[in-house]
């Protein structure tokens, strides 16, 4: 796929219809933009006619498959309302040059280096990108409102549970953080840059606290996708074992495209404020084992195998949100529950496993790429 890099692609909107009167539509940057939350936010954004512009860093390999399903050449310029430029966290000057070329209403900050486990391998490059980052987007969006005069951006934080570490259930906005990871500490940062940008500037910034929220295109190194693709591959005979690390671990899972909504909804308010969304339910990786692998008839205890190295040095024992701010100022709630969260996941992974056994039956694929 290739990148609208066009100066100046984004700096006038396509007029939108609304109740018969002409107006602008709204304008949407999202960092991240080709991460799971990206994509499905954008879906979202683009449904509600919004025109949305993408951040992406360069790469020698596109990484752009979860949105390609939603991207239209920017030549076809009547149909594309989605494009796509190169900038990074890392490199503030591209966030200001775009910021002032796009010149958004909204502005999403979804990228990071966001595996927890890989946090602790790369804690520099993480602080850099989750926490730095964060301050370089903040104080593009400051500079640009002081020089354009545009106060009516709104930014949105992504947090994460991870930020109470080791504080004990049920976490809401006014618990205590306590990280357990570089990952964490940085977000803790983050969300800490986002507060005092409102209160020392009066930005329009909001903190979106999100528990643990998954989907089928959830990446395959995260634990809940690691167990519904070996799920799919086990029972289609291209793989027998699983291996985990903490398997009591209790986490509050909910479905990305539920709590992409609540992002918006958080921007919409008359004021900023910050949000915990969560399901309010918390399971072990335990009970996920036992809902995906029960659900296409295999004990999971027959393949799982335990391995230290997927402990982490400081371990996370239970996240369990109250969102009942969220609920009650934002009339949000999840619609997808627990387990019909875990068989989604396992009828898509199933079907890409079949796809491989096709592959594999031909001579196309190696299947012993896991034992």
């Amino acid at each position: 796929m290739a990148t609208d890099t066009t100066p100046g692609s984004g700096s006038i909107s396509t007029p939108t219809s609304v109740n018969g009167d002409t107006e602008p539509r709204k304008i949407a940057l999202i960092t991240g933009i080709t991460g799971q939350d990206g994509s499905y936010l954008t879906e979202f954004l683009l449904n509600k006619g919004y025109e949305v512009h993408g951040l992406i860093r360069r790469s020698s390999n596109f990484n752009t498959q979860r949105i390609n399903h939603i991207y239209i050449d920017p030549h076809n310029a009547h149909k594309a309302r989605m494009k796509l430029h190169y900038a990074d966290l890392t490199d503030a000057s591209s966030l200001r040059r775009w910021l002032d070329i796009i010149a958004p209403d909204e502005v999403y900050n979804l990228a990071a280096q966001s595996h927890v486990a890989v946090s602790f391998e790369i804690p520099d490059y993480t602080a850099d990108v989750v926490a730095t980052g964060t301050l370089r987007l903040l104080e593009a969006v400051r500079s640009h409102i002081d020089a354009t005069g545009r106060k009516q951006i709104r930014y949105y934080q992504a947090g994460s549970s991870e930020m109470f570490g080791s504080t004990p259930p049920p976490q809401a906005e006014d618990t205590p953080f306590h990280p357990r990871s570089p990952y964490a500490a940085s977000k803790c940062a983050a969300h800490w840059y986002t507060v005092n940008y409102r209160e020392a500037y009066g930005l329009y910034a909001c903190n979106g606290i999100l528990f643990n929220h998954e989907s089928p295109r959830r990446g395959e190194n995260f634990v809940t996708r690691k167990i519904t693709r070996a799920v799919g591959r086990i029972k289609t005979g291209l793989q027998s074992k699983l291996f985990l690390g903490n398997l009591s671990a209790s986490r509050d899972w909910g479905f990305a495209g539920d709590y992409v909504e609540a992002m918006w909804m958080m921007l919409q308010q008359e004021k900023a404020d910050d949000y915990v969304v969560a399901t309010e339910e918390s399971h072990t990786v335990e009970e996920f084992l036992e809902v995906a692998f029960g659900y296409v008839g295999l004990k999971w205890k027959d393949h799982v195998v335990i391995d230290k190295r997927y402990f982490r040095p400081a371990e996370v024992d239970n996240l369990k949100g109250d969102s009942s701010k969220a609920r009650k100022v934002l009339g949000w709630k999840p619609k997808v529950g627990f387990e019909q969260l875990v068989k989604m996941m396992v009828d898509e992974d199933v079907e890409i496993a079949k796809r491989e056994k096709v592959l594999v039956d031909a001579g196309f694929m190696d299947a012993q790429q896991q034992p």
